[in-house]
């Protein structure tokens, strides 16, 4: 796996465990909005919308959605438990959170075809896009 693949990858799973601070800061702001779930629930309800999000731009067929859900699920878990793990060790996290990237991007790769596999590959900015602008309108 590149660097920049790696990256990318990084940048999806920062999307999944900060995007909801924005939307955590907006619904305080809405005085009848409260939002009172757990930074690690936002981040699951995150991957599911990833899951959508790339099930629409790679044209994933049902099995293959149900797979990504469950890799991308699997990943968040691991996330939340190193963010746990190493709260502010950042060096340790970023250790951790590389290697969840290179298994989560292996299963992710077993998951799709090889045509899929190489549009996600190219597409990863306008995903992780796409997934804010849907964050955003929640």
């Amino acid at each position: 796996m590149s660097f920049r693949s790696c990256l990318l990858m990084l940048m999806v799973l920062a999307t999944l465990s900060v995007g909801c601070a924005r939307r955590n800061r907006a619904a305080s702001n809405a005085s009848s909005a409260v939002d009172n779930r757990k930074p690690e629930e936002i981040r699951r309800e995150n991957a599911r919308d990833l899951a959508s999000v790339m099930a629409d731009e790679l044209q994933l067929r049902d099995d293959q959605v149900l797979r990504v859900r469950q890799v991308l699920a699997n990943t968040v878990e691991q996330v939340n438990a190193a963010q746990k793990k190493f709260g502010d060790d950042k060096a340790g996290l970023t250790t951790a959170l590389k290697q969840i990237n290179a298994a989560s991007e292996s299963q992710l790769k077993s998951a799709m075809t090889s045509a899929q596999y190489k549009l996600y590959q190219q597409r990863k900015p306008q995903i992780q896009q796409k997934l804010r602008e849907q964050q955003q309108q929640k």
